[in-house]
């Protein structure tokens, strides 16, 4: 995600982060038979939804107004404070009418109707933002949470994020069941802090399989099997092929800072200079030299990443180009006419804003837009950041690098390809559509998708149509996944929205109603 300011503290490891408690502040046992120790139980699938609805039908909207974060206390950092919200009915959620959709043209033209034979030709989801935490690692800075620059520091609901992507992921695959997708395109910060273990529940809970998000002691938040954020779960995995986009926190720590020799060094120790959460305290966030060592933290460098994502299924769109460069920039054909052009703009050197170098043109991003443009392709493009979040150097942390590339620059290369129609993008959190023109170049549309890590905790569903009268229309959906048969993703959803409604989370991502639930009109090109 973009972290929200820079955070330079003297001394001690510099880090934006992130951590958890559980949205019922639970504060059990822990066991302590250590990490490799066998699971008490063997946990089974949660049934399959029949179907799912999306905000067109109905949507979730918080019964209380957000307040001002001075009227109460940090519900992130004080486990007290989030049980006294919950039981205030700060989490809960009122089912709201739908959002019918709204029609956009990128011209600002009335598109006409469409012609007789006018057909859906693409159908997929994207899912962004994951943000899947090691809450218990030494490099969090839980002591720094604020409402402010520094408030993606703690989340409440951390410890149940690995319930809320695997909510999702039961949504996706209710929606396939009734009408099928063909896959569904990841928006980037899949993990956190460019941990391997973070990695590994991505990856399980995408692709299916038994999952445990927990690090050092074998924690057991509320005693029993399969009720609480660190206990074991069985994923489905997503029921069509999913592709893989890179964002920030994948390849930075906590999604800032380099992986170099220190920070790889102080993520395997067992010293919280910062304050990570201590759940043989309660919960609490603490300091100091107590945290339960985890070589399964150790921090992956870009090619390590992407060996693995790759190994994984079908590689999800990487494969040896993208293992020896260690870059996620690729294209995938899908329907008659479109190839999806995904590009790595994370910036390893530092800093959680997205960097396009000239080099990284010259190498394969031009080659791709000029192939598709000979091959008769539509393109979509598809990368962590927007284009508004391009910047020369990565932002605080980084540094300049010598051809990075404006937000203007990049707008006026990408304007000169007429068949380049939308692009997928996540980071901000939010739900947004921009038309994005350059001046003297062609314009395209911009798909920005909100968190599964943030309110409103939603993914979209995408449908692209000729419309058969030298218009093509992308019909876009926000999807409130479902917690039915789950009550660990229920009370994740729940502390996401304490977040909100207590004012600690600086701002609603749900954006306004013609960035939700819109149909997109572009001509043909």
């Amino acid at each position: 995600m973009k972290y929200r300011g820079a955070l330079a503290l003297v001394g001690i490891l510099i880090v934006a982060a992130c951590s958890s408690s559980s949205s019922d502040t639970p504060s059990g046992p822990v066991n302590d038979a250590g990490p490799d120790a066998p699971p008490k139980y063997d946990p089974t699938k949660l049934p399959e939804l029949a179907s799912a609805p999306t905000t067109v039908d109905a949507t979730l909207v918080p019964k209380t107004p957000r307040q001002d974060y001075t009227a109460g206390p940090n519900p992130g950092k004080e486990p007290d404070a989030l049980s006294d919200y919950l039981s205030r009915g700060f989490g809960d959620l009122n089912s709201s009418p739908g959002l019918a959709y709204m029609t956009r043209v990128i011209d600002g033209s009335t598109p006409p109707p469409p012609g007789a034979n006018a057909k859906r030709i693409l159908r997929f989801a994207t899912l962004a933002d994951l943000q899947l935490a090691d809450d218990e690692s030494p490099t969090r800075l839980g002591l720094y949470d604020s409402s402010g620059s520094t408030s993606s520091a703690l989340r409440p609901q951390d410890a149940e994020l690995c319930r809320m992507a695997n909510a999702a992921v039961r949504t996706i695959n209710g929606l396939h069941r009734k009408d099928p997708i063909a896959f569904t395109l990841l928006g980037g910060d899949n993990a956190d802090s460019a941990q391997n273990n973070e990695l590994d529940w991505t990856l399980g809970i995408l692709s299916g399989g038994k999952v445990e998000c927990d690090s050092g002691a074998d924690d057991d938040l509320v005693p029993g099997p399969d009720n609480d954020g660190k206990d074991p779960f069985v994923s489905e995995g997503l029921a069509m092929p999913w592709k893989w986009v890179t964002g920030n926190h994948d390849v930075l720590v906590q999604g800032n800072l380099k992986v170099d020799e220190g920070n790889s060094a102080a993520v395997i120790d067992t010293v919280a200079n910062g304050g990570t959460r201590n759940y043989a305290n309660g919960g609490k966030i603490d300091t100091g030299d107590f945290v339960v060592k985890d070589p399964n933290r150790k921090l992956m460098s870009r090619n390590d990443m992407i060996s693995k994502v790759a190994a994984d299924k079908d590689g999800h769109g990487l494969g040896d180009k993208e293992k020896q460069s260690g870059r996620a920039t690729y294209t995938f054909d899908v329907a008659p006419n479109f190839r999806f052009l995904v590009m790595d703009t994370a910036h390893e050197a530092g800093g959680s804003e997205g960097v396009i170098r000239q080099s990284e043109i010259d190498r394969i991003i031009k080659p791709a837009l000029d192939q598709a443009k000979t091959d008769g392709k539509w393109v979509v493009l598809a990368s962590h950041h927007s284009v508004s979040s391009l910047t020369l150097d990565g932002g605080a942390f980084g540094f300049k690098e010598p051809d990075s590339l404006t937000s203007d620059q990049w707008a006026a290369f990408v304007g000169q390809y007429p068949n380049v129609l939308f692009s997928m993008v996540g980071h901000s959190h939010r739900n947004r559509v921009t038309p994005i023109t350059p001046s003297g170049g062609h314009a395209w549309w911009e798909v920005m998708t909100a968190a599964i890590a943030d309110f409103p905790h939603q993914f979209r569903v995408v449908d692209v149509w000729d419309q058969d009268n030298g218009w093509i229309m992308m019909r876009t959906a926000a999807v409130d996944f479902s917690v039915d048969g789950d009550p660990v993703a229920e009370r994740g959803r729940k502390g996401g929205t304490v977040d909100l409604t207590s004012g600690w989370l600086p701002s609603d991502g749900t954006g306004q109603p013609e960035d939700r639930n819109v149909e997109l009109w572009i001509k043909k090109p």
